[in-house]
């Protein structure tokens, strides 16, 4: 994204409606910084520039990746799904990607306000590949895999900054406490912020066997429950 300098009026409106705060004023203009932009469009889409001041460029490879991680209206061409491309695991009363005993694990890494770059992500996948678990396929992440043995990405990529991203992958359940001990160890030197989001089944007697592990490893939780209205039609029986 870019601001045309004869069309800005400088009133600054538009500073507060940048996610990861990129436009700022420089002078006596105002710009938008180049690298920390992850042309998401919201400040386009706003339409709080009376002057029709934003340009949306065409993007090239690799930065064409910001807006396809960060702008909610475009598509993942790995995926179909717009935004972070991935439906998640959450949707798993429907899909039924996550079986009895399995656990799915989703690493989220940035937020709006924050961002992250492919570098922090490629940390946490190049570790996940160290234990020989293979990421979730239809995921964005996964595609841009280079090498899935070592979980690393092209190196073009890496500094491209995006809102937010999702290393996305499932286990045994038995494998838990190793995952956990590891992302408890990497996330905090990450130089973003992150989050892990846990999915397992219910078994047929009402206990919930994630929710009893991470009760007994004092592992803090809170409950995201997704609710099935009837307009999908589960794969799981």
């Amino acid at each position: 994204m870019k601001i045309s300098p004869d069309k800005c009026q400088t009133c600054a409106l538009c500073l507060p409606f940048c996610p990861v705060g990129a436009i700022r004023i420089k002078g006596k203009k105002v710009v938008v910084e180049h690298e920390e932009c992850v042309e998401c469009g919201v400040c386009a889409r706003s339409g709080v520039c009376q002057d029709g001041a934003f340009i949306k460029e065409e993007l090239p490879w690799p930065r064409i990746l910001r807006a396809e991680f960060s702008d909610p209206m475009i598509p993942h061409k790995k995926t179909d799904i717009a935004g972070r491309g991935t439906a998640e695991m959450k949707t798993n009363d429907v899909t039924g990607r996550v079986k009895s005993g399995e656990v799915g694990v989703a690493v989220e890494l940035g937020r709006p306000g924050v961002g992250t770059r492919f570098t922090e992500v490629e940390k946490v996948s190049r570790e996940i590949a160290q234990l020989k678990i293979p990421l979730e396929e239809a995921n964005p992440v996964s595609a841009l895999i280079r090498d899935p043995e070592k979980g690393t990405f092209p190196p073009e990529i890496l500094q491209e900054k995006v809102l937010s991203a999702i290393v996305e992958f499932k286990i045994p359940l038995e494998r838990l406490e190793q995952v956990m001990n590891l992302l408890k160890q990497l996330l905090p030197g990450l130089d973003t912020v992150a989050s892990v989001s846990l999915i397992g089944c219910s078994e047929t007697d009402g206990r919930i066997p994630l929710e009893e592990f991470l009760i007994k490893k004092k592992i803090p939780f809170y409950p995201n429950g997704k609710v099935n209205i009837g307009l999908g039609r589960p794969l799981k029986p």
